[in-house]
């Protein structure tokens, strides 16, 4: 293959046929453009695929599916969701002059965590990163129910943040490599997990802080009146706790066999997909010889030598760098950057002040009820339950697929937060948080589902480790702007909208449709 039409060829591999029990599909072709990256890894990819295909998606990936999303989708969202919840009760308690420093605490956890597990599940393998990051947030989140004071809770709220950033760069990245090609579409399906964890929380919180916490008409509040936020954090750590011993006990997960393949570790990567075949009751063809035949066309390496400069790679930017190598790799990694970087300020932007938006006009419609306001959020939450399967069906849409719906959804997300100021009445602004909530859910399922797609699996980890730190530094901002802007106007409504409706104009420019292809 020559290096003169490496970046500029748009024609992918061919594969051999893998449509092994599912006779009405294409075959299934890799995500990125032929040369995109090295020509030994994406021969030993696409024969790993090949084999994955042929297993079929058995007891396996359905169980993954369930630890997956069931816990690391569901972490991602129910924590901020936590944090959005208990802080009018922390703030009746402890009364800090800056409250939303509790945000800006959590969102600095959150990018430690995206940069560091995201990173680092490059770098020591999926399987730790898998397990620890809810063991983390459990830990720290029983801690918080006994903070003293305000300082404490936004120190833990940091801490627990650090396992909950972690969640996603390495799920995602775990379920995609053990995935056929032929079923990537339940990585948009994800994303039921990541709007139930939203409804589950309300519905918690609903008794424990809506009757067990100080009302903000309280003029005093003292800790014996204001346990539920306490009872609510124990609930949820307490879940999170579960969560953890279900994944570290009940179930063994295998390190990714192409993280293995892209480490020199041939054999063990064929071993996995042998055990991946036993557990799904099937056999496999695979061999390492399978896999040593791409050797000829550029040795990864086996001995010494290739093995040290392995280990260097660890601690240098190889995997940024890959992800930047052509020029389409590099406008496909920077436009997915700054599309999360976007609605990384516009969706906590706008979280941030409708708290504000929601008590205030609630109060001149004269229903600013506990009752009413977990009413409201309990609606808004079971929303996005819809959007997350409605987002799973679009992306399979022929000629329309992946960049399709997210352009559609992401425009529209930001189009429904600029009605939301139009609403006069509260039902008109519950009908606009509804429609506001089924949209971005949409968006949400589409975008977790291209982003990992869209990297190679030796990179996968460090891409969703950028995406990831572009969303959460610019989630920093949201809490920032909260302390010093003008509360009392929709201003920041309007910017929030603006920045989903260019975020959904960027989609289009992607140069990556990974809709009927197997991820590299």
């Amino acid at each position: 293959m020559g290096e003169h039409d490496s970046m500029e060829r748009s024609e992918v591999h061919s594969v051999p046929s893998l449509n092994h029990g599912f006779p009405n599909e294409e075959p299934l072709v890799p995500t990125l453009l032929k040369g995109a990256i090295d020509p030994v890894y994406e021969g030993k990819a696409q024969v790993l695929n090949t084999a994955i295909q042929e297993i079929g998606m058995g007891r396996y990936q359905w169980q993954l599916f369930v630890v997956v999303g069931g816990f690391g989708w569901a972490s991602d969202n129910l924590w901020p969701v936590v944090t959005s919840l208990i802080l009018p009760a922390i703030t009746s308690e402890f009364s800090p002059s800056k409250p939303p420093l509790l945000s800006l605490s959590q969102n600095i956890g959150l990018l430690v965590g995206a940069i560091f597990w995201g990173f680092g599940c490059d770098i020591f393998g999926r399987r730790w990163a898998f397990n620890l990051t809810i063991g983390i947030t459990s830990i720290f989140g029983l801690i918080a129910a006994g903070s003293p004071n305000f300082a404490a809770i936004g120190c833990f709220a940091a801490l627990w943040s650090v396992g909950v950033g972690g969640n996603l760069p390495v799920d995602s990245a775990i379920f995609l490599e053990f995935l056929p090609g032929s079923h990537q579409y339940l990585l948009t399906i994800l994303s039921v997990f990541w709007a139930f964890a939203q409804l589950l929380a309300n519905l918690v919180g609903w008794p424990l802080l809506g009757y067990h916490t100080c009302q903000e008409t309280a003029t005093t509040c003292t800790r014996s009146e204001n346990f539920g936020w306490r009872y609510f954090m124990i609930a949820m750590g307490g879940l999170a706790m579960i969560m953890f011993a279900c994944r570290f006990f009940l179930f063994t997960l295998y390190e990714s066999p192409k993280y293995l393949m892209g480490r020199g570790r041939d054999e063990d990567a064929v071993e996995i997909v042998h055990e991946v075949a036993r557990r799904n009751g099937k056999t496999t063809n695979l061999t390492l010889a399978d896999l040593e035949v791409h050797n000829q066309e550029g040795q990864q390496g086996v001995d010494a030598s290739a093995a040290l400069k392995r280990k260097l790679e660890k601690v240098n930017l190889t995997h940024v760098r890959s992800l930047f190598a052509t020029p389409t790799l590099a406008w496909s990694t920077s436009l997915i950057m700054l599309i999360w970087a976007f609605i990384g300020l516009g969706f906590p932007l706008y979280n941030a002040f409708l708290p504000y938006i929601q008590a205030t006009r609630g109060a001149k419609f004269g229903d600013g009820s506990t009752y009413i306001t977990f009413r409201n959020s309990t609606i808004i939450a079971v929303l996005g339950v819809p959007g997350a399967l409605l987002g799973g069906a679009l992306v399979e849409i022929p000629r329309f697929g992946r960049k399709g719906a997210l352009a559609l959804s992401t425009v529209l997300t930001g189009v429904f937060l600029f009605a939301s100021t139009t609403a006069v009445t509260s039902n008109s602004l519950l009908g606009w948080n509804c429609a506001f909530s089924f949209m971005s859910n949409v968006m949400y399922a589409v975008l977790y589902a291209y982003t990992p797609e869209i990297f190679a699996t030796k990179d996968r980890g460090t891409g969703n480790a950028l995406t990831a730190t572009a969303n959460r530094v610019f989630g920093i901002m949201a809490p920032i702007i909260a302390i010093y802007a003008n509360l009392e106007t929709a201003a920041p409504v309007y910017v929030s909208g603006a920045l989903f409706v260019a975020a959904g104009i960027l989609a289009i420019l992607l140069p990556f449709e990974p809709q009927g292809k197997a991820s590299l």
